[in-house]
């Protein structure tokens, strides 16, 4: 099965859930065999949610839903991070953020049960840690934790890496394994502003001489920021750096999509500007 683009729908069932702390749910997928991940550390998928009281016609095909049905009744998408993938026991890991009933997906992860089936087209992907860098960097709140641990899980033994991570509060630390000489600094940022106190931490770092690769994603208010202090205060070329707001604050993942180029050109001529001036 493929979408309108040729990108491949895949039929994941759901094998086990966990809770990894007050907001956050692990789910795994499985009937995956072969599923092609492992190119990158930030893998991504879009999950597939029929609208309620919907259903489609088998066998399930997004192009001709999205042809010849109402635009009401097109499944939603929700972006998430491929967190593991076991092509050979054909397994795929992902983590949700949750915060109760608010959004779709969160929900959706409370709620799986074994035998549970979603559908999802992907993976994308475009970033995996620079075995050639001297130093990284690591930056981002929940929504970008997954990529970030299962990219100090591909990090060379050894490399130093700086890592921050903002959660709503201790509780909601996770454990991280890796093979680098990892600083992980767990922010928290109880009922101050997203992405404060992440700002703060990396203004403040001394950073180690030689070449970094930065990896900074989640609030879009809080990436712009950094965004502007790395390639304007700290000289970081965007080679080596992998940088995107995950999403926005106020918006769901619909409504910040459909803003989000205009927004990433807004950046890049305010940027361009401050560079020739």
């Amino acid at each position: 099965m493929a979408d309108e683009r040729g990108q491949r729908v895949n039929v994941g069932t759901v094998l086990r859930t966990e809770r990894l702390g007050p907001h956050m749910i692990r789910v795994v997928l499985g009937g995956l065999a072969g599923f092609p991940a492992g190119s990158y550390t930030d893998h991504y998928v879009k999950l597939l949610f029929p609208p309620p009281g919907v259903t489609y016609p088998e066998p399930f095909d997004l192009r001709r839903i999205r042809s010849e049905m109402p635009r009401t009744a097109w499944p939603a998408t929700r972006t998430y991070t491929v967190r593991a993938c076991d092509p050979d026991a054909g397994e795929v890991t992902i983590d949700f953020v949750h915060h109760g009933d608010v959004g779709l997906a969160g929900p959706w992860a409370a709620a799986a049960r074994p035998g549970d089936v979603v559908r999802f087209v992907g993976p994308g992907g475009a970033y995996a840690p620079d075995p050639t860098a001297d130093w990284h960097l690591l930056a981002g709140d929940e929504s970008a934790l997954p990529a970030i641990g299962a990219a100090l899980e591909g990090m060379p033994a050894g490399v130093p890496a700086h890592v921050f991570v903002e959660v709503e509060g201790p509780q909601d630390e996770q454990k991280l394994t890796t093979e680098a000489a990892a600083d992980i600094r767990w922010l928290h940022r109880g009922s101050g502003r997203f992405g404060e106190a992440l700002v703060e931490a990396v203004r403040t770092l001394e950073f180690p001489d030689g070449a970094v690769h930065a990896f900074v994603h989640g609030e879009a208010g809080f990436v712009k920021q950094l965004r502007r202090h790395l390639r304007l205060e700290r000289g970081v070329p965007l080679a080596r750096l992998s940088i995107s707001g995950y999403w926005r604050l106020g918006r769901d993942e619909d409504g910040w999509r459909s803003s989000k180029q205009e927004w990433n050109q807004q950046i890049e001529a305010e940027e361009a500007r401050a560079l020739a001036g």
